[in-house]
């Protein structure tokens, strides 16, 4: 991993840790009950901290000889590294710090070597389901993990021969369609659903993509914040995460991963920073290799610090006892969800597939967005309704979940509960208690 090598200056003084408060703890306001931690999760006391700690300092990066741009070039370093310790990046890997997951992803696109084909799953978030180039193959929603890797192996021997195929839709294509033998395969998949949270088999996908000489790409948005994520460990090609699902809002995402694409293409963005040298003829440009190449103009410091030190304080975290007891709550909403007559739980796979806290679910008979508004003017609960920027998967999910209810009563759009860092048992019995007394 490239990193700019800035002289060690002073650090600000610290408090005893005796007097610290829980760097995992979240801010939020007293009496607002939030469930929406899939959307947007509030800043860990850590993120916040880190920011105060560092604006008296705020100056350049990468830009300046005063000690104030100095030490903000070693913290934004620094951020780097410990986002790269957290996701466990192999040495040569880069780290770019960009917007959000969608940047990432973009980004990534857009480096791509000529003839790449992308396959992804129709249950992905449109982040990582519209950037892709013309002749993607989009494969079905599985319905199980088992036949997701089934999926994945048919539809990548079938590229791999360059024929015409057995049907598998690549938008109006089949798989194949238009694709040569030895040309790039990206296999394109999400950690955890944003509609469900139901988590995807990672590594076995990843195994099969690699038989087959293809790379990965997870979209770890919903994944990195309830479990530790490991490239190494999981033998994925790229990951992308968004801060501000990281308890970590300050405008910063990552794209982790091999160097070779995002060096050998043109930059993302051009500007200051991501350039070596500039001539005096109007196209005399050479791009910086690493990181820098694809993070041009004034990086955003203060989100790559708030990002790294909720990692940071993840990473000396019992992650162990943290998903335990998500996984209590999470049962403990499910189980009072079920309960409920009216109500219908949207799923992917099988009832007892593996899932982070995210529950997405109709109220029979009801409005979801008057739901939703219920919820938040008299009981001052924040949910989610819509589709979720997942409308093929929503869509379907729908669908499902009347068949399987029977029932011919439920609305076009759902609902969606998660639950974080700061989600207290009687957060979840108030939505259940709500739910059950609709008016």
């Amino acid at each position: 991993m490239t990193v700019t090598v800035v002289p060690t200056l002073p650090t600000l003084p610290t408090l005893p840790a005796s007097s610290r408060p829980d760097p995992l703890g979240v801010l939020g306001v007293p009496g607002e009950i939030n469930l929406d931690y899939a959307a947007s999760a509030p800043c860990a006391r850590a993120a916040a901290d880190a920011v105060a700690e560092l604006l008296p300092w705020y100056a350049s990066v990468h830009r300046g000889a005063g000690a104030l741009s100095r030490r903000c070039t070693l913290a934004y370093e620094r951020a780097r590294q410990t986002v790269a310790d957290f996701l466990g990046a192999r040495p040569d890997d880069h780290v770019i710090f960009t917007r959000n997951t969608t940047d990432a992803v973009n980004l990534l696109a857009r480096a791509l070597p000529a003839g790449t084909t992308v396959v992804t799953f129709a249950g992905e978030h449109h982040a990582n389901l519209l950037p892709w180039p013309r002749g993607s193959v989009r494969l079905p929603v599985p319905a199980s993990p088992a036949e997701a890797v089934r999926a994945l192996d048919a539809a990548l021997t079938e590229l791999r021969r360059g024929s015409a195929g057995t049907g598998v839709q690549a938008g109006q294509a089949r798989v194949g369609a238009g694709t040569r033998p030895g040309l790039p395969v990206l296999v394109a998949v999400t950690g955890a659903s944003n509609v469900t949270g139901e988590c995807w088999p990672v590594a076995e996908l990843a195994r099969v993509a690699h038989r087959h000489d293809a790379r990965i790409l997870v979209d770890a948005a919903q994944l990195a914040p309830h479990v530790p994520v490991d490239l190494a460990a999981l033998d994925v090609d790229y990951l992308a995460l968004s801060g501000h699902k990281l308890y970590a809002p300050f405008g910063a995402g990552v794209l982790v991963g091999r160097a070779d694409w995002l060096d050998a293409a043109p930059p993302y963005l051009v500007g200051g920073g991501a350039t070596s040298h500039v001539g005096a003829a109007t196209h005399e440009v050479r791009w910086a290799d690493g990181p820098a190449r694809h993070e041009a103009g004034t990086p955003n410091l203060l989100g790559a610090v708030a990002l790294a030190a909720v990692c940071a304080a993840l990473t000396e975290a019992d992650r162990d006892e943290l998903h335990a007891r998500e996984q209590a709550l999470l049962t403990r909403l499910r189980s009072g969800i079920a309960a409920l007559p009216h109500v219908v739980e949207l799923r992917t796979f099988g009832p007892d597939a593996p899932r982070v806290g995210i529950v997405s679910f109709v109220v029979a008979g009801r409005d979801s967005a008057e739901v939703a508004a219920h919820l938040a003017d008299a009981h001052r609960i924040g949910v989610r309704d819509g589709l979720f920027c997942a409308h093929p998967l929503a869509r379907r999910l729908l669908a499902e979940a009347a068949a399987r209810s029977g029932r011919r009563d439920l609305p076009p759009t759902a609902l969606r509960a998660s639950l974080g860092l700061g989600t207290a048992p009687a957060d979840v019995d108030a939505l259940l208690t709500a739910l059950a007394t609709l008016p």
